[in-house]
């Protein structure tokens, strides 16, 4: 009788069905893994985006502080106030 080399009976992990062109064709589990992580990398870009314009947006609507003529009354009087103090130091170094 002959015996088999040792390579011959060990049994080989694997698909053994599949032909190499046909594990060329089908998507491969890195494949897979690529595409979900593109797809999860685009969702937080998307998300990461939107955030930021809500927050562009909402900054620039509560910065504008509304005209109120009171306001404006009340700073022409302290810009005048400021104006008489500082001839108020003039005349005095002088």
């Amino acid at each position: 009788m002959m015996d088999r080399p040792a390579a011959e009976t060990q049994p080989v992990s694997g698909n053994h069905s599949a032909s190499p062109e046909a594990a060329q064709s089908e998507p491969s589990l890195q494949d897979e893994r690529d595409f979900g992580m593109l797809r999860m990398l685009l969702f937080v870009a998307i998300a990461a985006a939107s955030a930021g314009l809500a927050f562009a947006i909402v900054r620039a609507t509560l910065s504008r502080a509304p005209s109120d003529p009171t306001t404006e009354r009340i700073q022409s009087l302290i810009d005048e106030a400021n104006r008489l103090l500082k001839q108020l130091d003039e005349k005095k170094s002088a």
